[in-house]
Order: C-alpha cells, then sequence, then structure tokens
C-alpha cells in the first residue's frame, strides 16, 4: 500500500521547527470513479470496476444503463462488496488518524427486494390473526432497515410496505382500537415517512375504521401521537378522495378538535396539519349543502377569529393556509357576518395583499372581495374600511405587477366598488406611501 504525500506549493505555511507541512494525498485506487471521494461502501459491478455504492446506484437511477468507466451495457446490475478493498482503506484511515483522517464505519448490507417481501409476507399473516405484539416486531424490524440508509427506505416503500402496513392498519382498527394501540401506532410511525402512498394504501388508510382510530389517537395520544395521526389525515385528504373528506367530516368531534389544535398551538407540526386537513374538508364536500353545513359549523366554533390571530403574527405557510380557509369561509353568510363585525378582518385581509406570497396576494384579495361585494349586511362599512387602510394603491399596484385572471377581475370589481367613496375618504395607511398615485 502507497502513502501518497507531496509537498505544498508557493507560499505554504510551516509547523514549529520550520519544517514544511505536507497535504495527504488519498490514493487514487480508493476514490469513486464517479465522485472522485474516498470509498465509504466500495462494490464492483459486472464489468469490474468498483465505485462507491451510493455513487452508483444514484448513476442507476438517473437513467443510465452503462459502466461509467468502460462505458459497457450493464446487464446485470448486481453490486457486490469489495470487502478486501473497504479494509484498505478502513486500514489507511487508521494509519492516519494523526493527520485527521477519520476511520470509515464498516457499512451495512443493504436489504434485498426479496428480504423485504418476505418480510411484508410475515406482516399480512400477523394482521390476518390479530397478532398484535408478533406485528410489532415485524414493523420495528422494517423500522430499524429505514433507518439504516436512505436506499433502504426506498427498497421498502418499492416493493408494496405502505400498501401491506395500511391494510395491516384496518384491520387492527376495525377489530379494537384500544385492545390494539400498540401495534395501531406503531405502523402509523412507520407509514408516517412513506408518505405520499400508492392509491391501495390510500383507500386502507382511508376506511371508516382507519379514520376513526386515528381521530381516537387525536384525542387520547401523547404529543408524538398526535402528531403523527394529523399528519396522516393531511396527507390522506391531499390525495382529492371526497368520499375520504365526508367519512372524516361524519366522525363526532373532529371540528372540535382541530379548531382546538389550531388556538392551542400545542407544536408547528400539529398546526400547520390541522390547517390543511381544515382546507380540506371546508373547500373539498361532495355537495354544496354538506360543504355550507360544514362551513358553518367551523364558523360555529369561532375559527374566523382563530384565523386572524395566525395572520397577526405567523409564518409564510400559516399564513397562506389561514387566507385559503378564510377565503372559503367567506363563501358562506355567517362567516361574512362574523368577518365584518371582526376589526382586525379588513386590515389583515389589506396588509396581506403583496407582503407574503402570490397565493397568499390571491387568497386576500378574493376574501377581501366576497366581503366588499356580498356582505350586504354592512352597508359599505368593508369598503370603507378598505379605503382606509390603504387598499385602494395595493389593488392598482396589483393589477400592475401582474396576476391570475380570477385575481385581475375581483381586484377590478374592487376598485370599481371603491371608487365612489374615495372623495370623501383619505388613506390613513398604506404600507406603499410612497407608490405613485394615478389619481
Amino acid at each position: 500500500m502507497v502513502l501518497g504525500w507531496r509537498r505544498r506549493k508557493g507560499n505554504s505555511k510551516h509547523k514549529k521547527g520550520g519544517k514544511p507541512m505536507m497535504e495527504l494525498v488519498v490514493p487514487n485506487s480508493f476514490r469513486c470513479p464517479i465522485s472522485l471521494d474516498m470509498m465509504k461502501d466500495p462494490v464492483t459491478l459486472s464489468t469490474g470496476i468498483t465505485y462507491d455504492r451510493e455513487n452508483v446506484e444514484r448513476w442507476f437511477e438517473e437513467g443510465n444503463i452503462t459502466c461509467p468507466v468502460t462505458n459497457q451495457v450493464v446487464r446485470n446490475f448486481d453490486m457486490i462488496p469489495n470487502h478486501s478493498l473497504r479494509i484498505m482503506i478502513q486500514d489507511w484511515c487508521v494509519e492516519n488518524r494523526q493527520h485527521g483522517v477519520e476511520r470509515i464505519p464498516t457499512p451495512r448490507i443493504p436489504i434485498s427486494p426479496i428480504e423485504v417481501a418476505e418480510l411484508l409476507m410475515q406482516v399480512k399473516n400477523s394482521a390476518r390473526r390479530l397478532d398484535q405484539y408478533g406485528c410489532v416486531e415485524l414493523v420495528q424490524k422494517m423500522r430499524k432497515w429505514g433507518g439504516e440508509s436512505e436506499r433502504n427506505k426506498r427498497c421498502i416503500v418499492e416493493n408494496g410496505a405502505p400498501v401491506a402496513l395500511a391494510s395491516s392498519f384496518d384491520a387492527f382498527a376495525n377489530d379494537s382500537v384500544e385492545r390494539n394501540v400498540v401495534v395501531l401506532e406503531e405502523i402509523l410511525s412507520a407509514l408516517n415517512w412513506m408518505f405520499p402512498l400508492q392509491l391501495e394504501a390510500h383507500k386502507c388508510l382511508g376506511s371508516l375504521a382507519s379514520l376513526r382510530c386515528m381521530v381516537w389517537f387525536l384525542k387520547h395520544q401523547d404529543l408524538s401521537g398526535k402528531e403523527k395521526s394529523i399528519v396522516a389525515l393531511s396527507e390522506l385528504l391531499s390525495f382529492g378522495d371526497v368520499q375520504h373528506v365526508e367519512a372524516l367530516s361524519q366522525i363526532e368531534g373532529v371540528n372540535e378538535l382541530l379548531v382546538e389544535f389550531i388556538n392551542k398551538k400545542i407544536s408547528p407540526t400539529i398546526t400547520k396539519a390541522s390547517l390543511r386537513v381544515v382546507w380540506y374538508l371546508v373547500s373539498s364536500s361532495s355537495s354544496s349543502n354538506s360543504s355550507e353545513k360544514m362551513k358553518f359549523s367551523f364558523v360555529e366554533l369561532g375559527l374566523v377569529s382563530s384565523l386572524l390571530e395566525i395572520l397577526i403574527d405567523s409564518d409564510k405557510s400559516r399564513y397562506e393556509k389561514a387566507l385559503a380557509i378564510l377565503d372559503s369561509l367567506f363563501t358562506s353568510e355567517e362567516g361574512r357576518n362574523i368577518a365584518s363585525g371582526n376589526d382586525l378582518t379588513v386590515p389583515l385581509l389589506v396588509k396581506k395583499i403583496l407582503r407574503v406570497s402570490p397565493l397568499s396576494t390571491d387568497y386576500s384579495v378574493s376574501a377581501l372581495w366576497k366581503l366588499c361585494k356580498f356582505g350586504e349586511k354592512d352597508e359599505g362599512r368593508s369598503i370603507v374600511e378598505a379605503l382606509q387602510v390603504g387598499a385602494f394603491q395595493k389593488l392598482l399596484l396589483v393589477l400592475q405587477v401582474g396576476c391570475g385572471d380570477e385575481t385581475k377581475e375581483k381586484a377590478t370589481e374592487l376598485l370599481k366598488l371603491m371608487n365612489p367613496y374615495r372623495a370623501e375618504l383619505e388613506c390613513i395607511d398604506s404600507d406603499y406611501k410612497n407608490v405613485k398615485r394615478s389619481f
């Protein structure tokens, strides 16, 4: 084994005693031909060339079918661990640790699709027998595999784990949530790093029994259990299946729980996921009647005020979700009435225009348009308030900087609604005081 050394060129630094510092050079045989970095897990292809496993796997995942060095078409994609070379690299690292070289750890052998298939078969059999503790051990083994490397995670997901776990979750939930809570929580933990799920897995996780189980977790589990459940519900509803939305909305106490999570701000994860679930519930109902009932329910629970509180001080993602829900709630008369009676509504909506993101601007303009156009009971109060806090200037700027057709139409109509009031009112607040007036 050859140690590579070379003297630094030019103005090299010196150690004590006047001796020049030497730069340690990694032997070429230790470098991966793809990245030129020292290999951590050398594997040899059928072409006889050795690469670092992570690099050559990425090479093939990108659609290449040739050996990077020889350019031969690879017909056998088996990767044989080069233990001899790996031991040589580790020995070299140990010999040069005084120069700051760290020994590479011995890599774990990646799992194979066959191993995953065998484990999943055992998981399904355990679920069929309702063997809670046997299934827990198998799922824990799967989670341990996934924790070893990203490659293992991909292998587990690509070979059907989400479907097997979701169907097992449904089986145990159908039996009894209280009796099978240990295995149900273990399965849900594993599913959380497998999102997004396939269609079949969505169907199993969206069953009434599975939904009831996740709602039970929201009520009775600790913070970790609540987070896993609300994230799973958010992922499930994002798939766009109206039946899942309808099924969840029929479970008693769901709306109250979601509003409670938004108000209490237990954790950022729970707050964001709860906002997403509420958005799907108020915007994805299968009929206008059920949609109105859902919106009325959230309005009655005080969600409008809760969302306005979020708009006072929060982050970008929560601003967008809160504005999206407000815009949806304002399609109902009850939502508009509650909002127009709150002194924060109009100033906050105007403030978020052109301040957070294009999406937030779209929702803010739409919500303001609904308040001003359809708020018959406030007798133009919303229009007057909007003018006083600088909405006219902001809407002009929205049209100037560009926006979508729907936002452009609503902004234009808002300007027409405000125009008759302009002569009598003076803007008292504006985020764009230096914008040149066009009138």
